[in-house]
């Protein structure tokens, strides 16, 4: 029998001979020094395209819209608007409650129709007219008299000197008996402050009185 090979330990390759350290160190520094001196050379060579200044273009000018003239209303007078107020109650129509007409247990004051398959609500042919924003008379004689006076419930004195007498006219309380009424109706008399339900204002004469 053929013996057995065994591997030969490998050579090792045979470098080149090793430099000292100090001859290493001055060879780098030898390297550095001639890098730093072709810098310079090399930059001078190399020439820097000259950079243009970029064209700044004017912002366009923003032109303000002029505002479009509104036509305003032309102002009315206050009894030209309590004439336009009666002419829109006339033709407001007459708001009554749903099935109002058909039960007797149901008044005629207003009620909003809210159901789901109200015929009212819906605002179908034939039933009633519900109420409206557009039925609203003008808003600067809203809830004045139609004197163009404003309504003020007096039930003293107190009350009766606070009023204007070119502004404001007073309404007896009905909770007044008639002995304070006439005191009240004396006193706005001599104020000059109109009374516009000037009831039972008068003494009532005795028997013995002629």
């Amino acid at each position: 029998m053929s013996e057995p090979k065994v591997s030969k330990p490998r050579k090792k390759a045979e470098g080149k001979a090793k430099k000292p350290k100090v001859a290493a160190k001055a060879a780098k520094q030898a390297k550095k020094a001639v890098a730093l001196r072709r810098k310079p050379r090399k930059l001078e060579e190399k020439q820097v395209p000259a950079v243009q200044p970029e064209k700044i273009e004017p912002k366009p000018v923003r032109v303000k819209k002029q505002p479009i003239p509104v036509k305003k209303k032309p102002v009315r007078d206050l009894q030209q608007l309590l004439a336009l107020r009666a002419q829109i109650n006339s033709r407001r129509p007459r708001f009554i409650r749903q099935e109002s007409w058909r039960y007797r247990r149901i008044r005629e004051n207003w009620r909003k129709p809210r159901g789901i398959d109200s015929k009212m609500r819906m605002m179908v042919k034939g039933w009633p007219r519900i109420v409206k924003v557009g039925y609203r008379g003008p808003r600067a004689v809203r809830g004045l008299h139609p004197s163009g006076l404003r309504e003020v419930l007096v039930s003293s004195i107190g009350e009766l000197d606070k009023l204007n007498p070119k502004t404001d006219a007073a309404r007896f309380s009905s909770t007044l008996g008639r002995r304070k009424r006439i005191d009240l109706f004396t006193k706005a008399k001599n104020l000059g402050i109109r009374v516009l339900n000037p009831s039972r204002v008068t003494p009532i004469k005795t028997k013995g009185e002629t």
